[in-house]
């Protein structure tokens, strides 16, 4: 598992999550590798579900 991936289950908020998107992106010059390509998936599966929660939460 990736050194910045949360537990299953565990909560992080949208924002979060997207500061480490961000960060992954910067830090690879914009050219992930297959690995950091890996990471990104799952932060952006992540994102969406936190997004999820937080619209509901906000109707």
């Amino acid at each position: 598992m990736f050194p910045d991936s949360a537990a299953p289950g565990s909560v992080r908020s949208a924002a979060e999550l997207n500061e480490q998107i961000r960060s992954l992106w910067l830090r690879s010059g914009g050219s992930l590798s297959a690995q950091e390509r890996a990471e990104y998936e799952l932060l952006v599966v992540e994102w969406a579900a936190a997004m999820r929660v937080e619209l509901i939460a906000a109707a």
